[in-house]
């Protein structure tokens, strides 16, 4: 028989969404448990895992990179495999390829429990992932589905069920925001309930989700009472699940410095060189859902009208015919704001940018990885959530006076360069108004920057893992 895993190292295999905002953190989670001693399977398709970075020297020797290759599927194109590479129409067709990797995955697992010795004491998986639950639950091996934050589950009015009511509205998480929850987030949140897969390759989110949370063993969460100490305990009475927090996962010191010096000559931080301090916003709102061309002309009279330095990474808005900026941004819009503004299309060094001296604040669609990168450095934040748990990200930031969200229309969700300009103006110029926000940012910052709060908490993960795994070997026995 194995070793008792109540004291020896884990074997876990690590399943994230395919997208790089979970990714990533899924690989920092691996090398957190692989620098204590445990042996991490980090499992994902080839051209994502070769776009990783390089897993950190000490964890690397207990750190496998396993690849599944990803199905050809009609209308997603060849090297496709992150949602960074497709369109909002093309979403279908890569649901429909992840699914395909069910197949792969379950002959993997199979392979893997085969031998005691190779067999996995957990699996860690995205919510996302019903065919991973299923593969563990046929094999006996527990599985911890992985959620983002509390403020989106707790913000359900209930326990959400596989045909849940579609005209159900989304109640306010308590004392976690400063206003209810606009329609066009609720619209938003109808449709992952009742998209009847006319988007995600014949299955609806919600579907995925209970499918994956009935199976699993425990929720697993990247966030703590610190952080979300409003509605971090609902989670667990929400989602029925005994629920371990995870810390936010922030990146860890020698990984940060090392993306700062890998992109110390980037021609943006280069740029940034010959800003004032705290002078620039940096404005970049992540690469899932790209905004239209007006929206992103609103965007660019609302930085115009708020007179202040930025640079901007803009990603190609729906309707631009190429990754020429001067096709999104109004005409002269450069020429304008020259001296003050850079705008650029490409890749960007993120945490090198959030790490410059000359940037006082952040323009952000409140991703979880956006909001935990920038308060590491103790920005303070302009938001304007896309979607998904966005929306109860800057609710949350908002009450915690971290930032301002830009003024939306409640129905619709659009917005005005007179919303943007305002914004920007509290967060950056108003000093009064300033100084809230930055107070307001460093007390966020002192829990992201917590480096023993978080490596605590991966401790606890892990004796929860042990306690559980323990248990299930005993049963089984």
């Amino acid at each position: 028989m194995d070793a008792d895993p109540s004291s020896s190292p884990l074997r876990v295999v690590v399943v994230p969404w395919l997208a790089f905002g979970h990714l990533l953190p899924y690989l920092e989670l691996s090398e957190r448990l692989a620098e204590r001693g445990h042996s991490v399977t980090y499992v994902s398709t080839p051209r994502n895992l070769a776009r990783l970075p390089p897993v950190r020297p000490a964890a690397a020797p207990r750190v496998d990179l396993v690849a599944l290759p990803l199905p050809r599927v009609d209308g997603l194109p060849d090297g496709a495999e992150s949602t960074n590479d497709i369109s909002y129409g093309e979403r279908k067709f890569h649901w429909k390829a992840f699914d395909g990797l069910a197949a792969p995955f379950a002959e993997f697992l199979a392979a893997a429990c085969a031998h005691e010795a190779t067999r996995p004491h957990w699996i860690i998986a995205d919510c996302f992932h019903h065919w991973t639950a299923s593969a563990a639950l046929d094999h006996k091996v527990p599985l911890a589905m992985l959620q983002p934050t509390a403020a989106s589950i707790a913000a359900a009015p209930r326990p959400p069920s596989v045909h849940p009511d579609p005209d159900a509205s989304v109640a306010e998480q308590p004392a976690a925001a400063a206003r209810a929850v606009p329609r066009y987030e609720r619209e938003g949140h109808a449709v992952f309930i009742t998209g009847h897969g006319a988007s995600s390759g014949g299955m609806s989110g919600i579907q995925r989700f209970i499918l994956t949370k009935d199976r699993c063993t425990v929720a697993a969460m990247r966030s703590c009472i610190e952080w979300e100490p409003e509605t971090f305990p609902l989670a667990e009475t929400v989602l029925g699940k005994p629920v371990i927090p995870l810390g936010l996962l922030p990146p860890s010191a020698d990984g940060a410095r090392r993306a700062a010096a890998q992109g110390a000559e980037h021609a943006t931080v280069q740029w940034l060189d010959a800003q004032p301090p705290d002078s620039v916003i940096y404005v970049a709102l992540g690469s899932e859902v790209p905004l239209r061309v007006e929206q992103v002309h609103e965007m660019a009279f609302g930085l115009e009208l708020a007179g202040t330095r930025f640079l901007w990474a803009l990603r190609k808005p729906s309707g631009a015919a190429d990754d020429d900026s001067a096709d999104m941004l109004p005409p002269g819009f450069e020429d304008s704001t020259s001296g003050r503004g850079l705008v650029t299309t490409g890749w960007v060094p993120q945490m090198s940018i959030l790490a410059h001296a000359a940037v006082g604040g952040f323009l952000t669609h409140c991703g979880r990885n956006s909001l935990v990168e920038s308060l590491l450095f103790g920005h303070p934040l302009v938001m304007l959530p896309i979607y998904g748990d966005q929306g109860p990200n800057a609710r949350q930031m908002e009450a915690k006076l971290v930032g301002l969200q830009v003024a939306r229309n409640e129905d619709d969700g659009s917005f005005d360069r007179h919303g943007v300009s305002s914004a920007v103006r509290a967060v950056m110029v108003d000093e009064e108004a300033r100084r809230g926000f930055v107070a307001g940012a460093a007390k966020m910052q002192a829990v992201v920057a917590d480096t023993d709060l978080h490596g605590r908490y991966i401790d606890e993960f892990v004796e929860h893992l042990r306690s559980y795994a323990a248990a299930s070997a005993n049963a089984a026995n």
